[in-house]
This record gives C-alpha cells, structure tokens and sequence, in this order.
C-alpha cells in the first residue's frame, strides 16, 4: 500500500454536518473515551475535535498503532477486540473480538501484521494488517504483557507468571520464536529504546528491572536497578506504572518506581543508577519531551491531579501543574511545544505550552484516557 497523506473524504464533524475537503493525516491524533467505547478524532493544529467514532467495545486499558501511511489506527481494547479504524473515513473499517481479555498490541517495522498479547487465553496472536485474518496464534500458558515491534518484522514479549521474554520472528513462513528465561519476578510492562536495541523489561515481583540486548546473538538477561527499595517499606501500589510512555534524556533512562514516590535515573549505556528524584506521589507515566530536555510525570490515585515537570540538566523538578481529577495521559506534540493531557473525571483535554506551562485550549471528551498523535506511527515501540 503506498503512503496516503493527502486524500480527499467526506468528513463528520462533532455536532456538524458532513462536508467534502482535502485532509491530511499527520496532523491528526486520537484520543480513547474509556467509558463509552468510543475514540475521539483530533487536529493538533486547530486544538480541536473532528469526529467521535462509536461501537470500539471495551476500552477500559486500551492503546493503538497506526499504519506507516498514518491512516488506519489499531485499536487494542480489554475485552480482546482488535479494531481497524479509518481516521479519513472516520469509521470503523474491521473488527475482531480475538481473545477474552487483551492487554495491548503492536503493528510490525514494514506495517503488514499487527499482534496482540492477551491476558485470556494467554499468548499473542497475529493478524493481516489489511484484512484482520489471524496468521499466526502464539500459545504461552501465562499472560503476555510487554509487547513492542522490533526491527526485521519481530515482536518481543513478556510472560508474567513464568518470568521469561520471547522473541517472535515473523520474516519466514513460520513464527521462530526465541524464549529467555530469568527475565524476573512477575514481570508488568516493557519498552524498546527508538533504535529497537534494547528492550527492558518492569517488574512487580520483585525491585528492579531486566534489560535484553537485542543485537546480541542470543540476548542475556541484564539486571538493572535490582534491590533499589532495599530496606524500605513498600507502599500499596494503586496502579501500575507504565513504561510505554518511557523517557530517554540524552544518555539516561527515567524509570517510575514500583510503589515508592520517586523516579529513577539510569545510564543508557550499561544500566547503572545514576540519580533518583522525588516526587508529588507514584508515578505513572514518566514522560520526555521530544527534545529531552523536560520530563512530564503524573500520579497514581488518590494524587492523580497533578503532573510535576521534571529539568533533565538539574533533575529537579521545577514546575507542577493541577490539571483536574483523575489525569491518566500525556503526549507531546513532535516537536514538543505542546503537550496535551486527558483528565478523565473533568470530561477534558488540556493543552499546555510546554516551555511557559500556560494552558493553550481545551476540548470536552467522554472520560478520555490514552492520547495518540499519528506521528507515532513512525516510532519504534509506539
């Protein structure tokens, strides 16, 4: 299929009659309206909502990759639906219900298989991009979490109850999967550095993380920050801290801490602590702007309503904002003069400038959650 950036369609607007116009996609993002089954279509440059596509199931813990050409949007819902959505259109182009329970998913280098790692039945299944036909089912006996893209039409994974990361290589007929054990205790989420390198593995089982070199002929499991609450009383842990949204600020990684109010500061180059920082409550999502300079960090429940900005130079945090209650997401624009921020109970989306902090809009949405620019459909891992 080739790229599709410039294309004419009939086009829905929120509350407005439909109209034919000249649309382009790389401006375009979507915003997940967890309550209602619903995804809200947006324009970055205009600060506003285009359209409101219906009947997307579950999305309760849902996320989405877009196709190469920024078009399509694959929609990963918790109820295991795979949905296709047309961002030209505005419409749902196919839909799967392909397992009990879903937990996020991930479209291949070259944009032609996109895979889903489930929770029930356990293991990851793979579709045809363009048609939603499974082609390929990868039974674990665990739920697989962690599931990013690797360069050369790979998927890398993780299983929860046995410790181990595998490695699914789709470039032949057949699936050759890879297993790695003694990633570590119950590992909850991953991340794959932009250049498709290393992948490192979160883990709430125990304190620390596993990191895998994937350049490696056969990747060995590096311990990273291990023991890093030794000695402390962990706190109950409301929800899981993402590593999707990971930070990476010039040669160091910021990790949440599982349970602790602070976030970490490890080199990229051999996965050493370089610095810890504290923090407003248990971080989330640890964000980086695109230049690096600033990370973003929001909070779980009950200090959900703020987000404190982080300087990468000084690692101290130097600006906090109170969007509302229940902020759950944060994406920066491409470039990073903006980032926008879902605040689920306020029913908003708000827009900051990230270099004054001064809210630039707003836009009503149906208790939004995650926010996807298409400009991540050419990043690896996103």
């Amino acid at each position: 299929m080739k790229p599709l950036h410039l294309i004419f369609a009939a086009v829905a607007f929120v509350g407005g009659p439909a109209l034919s116009e000249t649309m382009a996609t790389g401006d375009l993002g979507l915003v997940i309206e967890r309550a209602s089954g619903s995804v809200l279509l947006v324009d970055q440059s205009d600060r506003a909502a285009l359209a409101r596509i219906e009947g997307l199931g579950d999305l309760s813990h849902a996320s989405l990759v877009y196709s190469p050409d920024q078009r399509f949007a694959f929609v990963f819902g918790r109820d295991g639906g795979l949905t296709k959505v047309d961002l030209v259109e505005r419409r749902i182009a196919g839909r799967v219900v392909q397992a009990g329970n879903a937990i996020g998913g991930a479209i291949s280098d070259d944009g032609a298989l996109v895979a889903v790692s489930n929770y029930e039945p356990g293991g990851v299944r793979v579709f045809d991009a363009d048609t939603l036909e499974m082609v390929a089912d990868i039974p674990t006996g665990s739920k697989t979490i962690g599931l990013v893209d690797a360069p050369g039409r790979r998927f890398v994974f993780s299983l929860w109850d046995a410790g181990e990361t595998w490695i699914a290589d789709l470039s032949g007929e057949a699936p050759h999967i890879t297993r790695i054990e003694g990633i570590g205790q119950n590992p909850y989420d991953a991340l794959i550095t932009a250049n498709g390198r290393y992948y490192v593995a979160g883990l709430f089982g125990e304190d620390g993380l596993t990191a895998l070199d994937l350049w490696a002929e056969m990747p060995e499991p590096t311990q990273v920050l291990a023991g890093y609450g030794r000695g402390e009383e962990p706190l109950p842990v409301y929800k899981m801290p993402h590593l999707e949204g990971w930070a990476l600020t010039g040669t160091e990684f910021v990790l949440p801490a599982v349970g602790r109010h602070e976030v970490l500061w490890v080199d990229a180059r051999d996965f050493t602590e370089t610095a810890r920082t504290a923090t407003h409550g248990q971080p989330v999502f640890a964000m980086a702007r695109p230049d690096g300079r600033q990370v973003w960090v929001n909070f779980a429940h009950p200090l959900n309503d703020t987000i404190q900005v982080i300087d990468t130079v000084t690692k101290q945090v130097v600006h906090e904002l109170s969007p509302g209650p229940a902020v759950l997401h944060m994406e920066f624009t491409p470039r990073g003069h903006e980032v926008w921020v879902s605040v689920r109970d306020a029913g908003k989306i708000m827009i900051y400038d990230t270099r004054t902090f001064e809210k630039r809009g707003e836009i009503d949405a149906e208790s939004p959650s995650g926010i996807f620019f298409t400009a991540r459909a050419h990043r690896t891992g996103l």
